[in-house]
């Protein structure tokens, strides 16, 4: 598993029993991933409705960028959604998100920690 890989994994719901198997963003670097039996990812959605959330960064699938993802509808990363995971728990690697992707997620999460 690396860093940028969309991946689909059961993911528990907040303040409620059950989970559901939905795509996420691996946002842990590729060191940890490989030292660790964690790893931290940012859930993602294809309810597009707040895009314009300064914590979101959008994903078109029409793009080459959004294509790569394996997504299979207009997205949102959702970086104020942030989980540790065991990464026994992946279902599967779907695709990945390109370099410049990546540099949009850095400040809405950094944004969503304070940092």
């Amino acid at each position: 598993m690396q860093r940028s890989n969309v991946i689909l994994v059961n993911i528990p719901y907040v303040g409620a029993p059950g989970s559901k198997i939905r795509p996420a963003l691996v946002l842990q670097n590729d060191t940890l991933n490989t030292q660790l039996n964690e790893t931290i990812i940012a859930e993602i959605t294809s309810n597009t409705r707040s895009r314009l959330n300064e914590n979101n960064v959008s994903i078109k699938i029409s793009t080459p960028e959004g294509s790569a993802s394996g997504l299979l509808r207009d997205s949102l990363v959702r970086c104020n959604r942030l989980h540790t995971i065991p990464q026994a728990d992946v279902q599967r690697v779907i695709g990945h998100l390109s370099a410049d992707l990546m540099r949009q997620v850095e400040d809405p999460v950094k944004n969503s920690l304070e940092m």
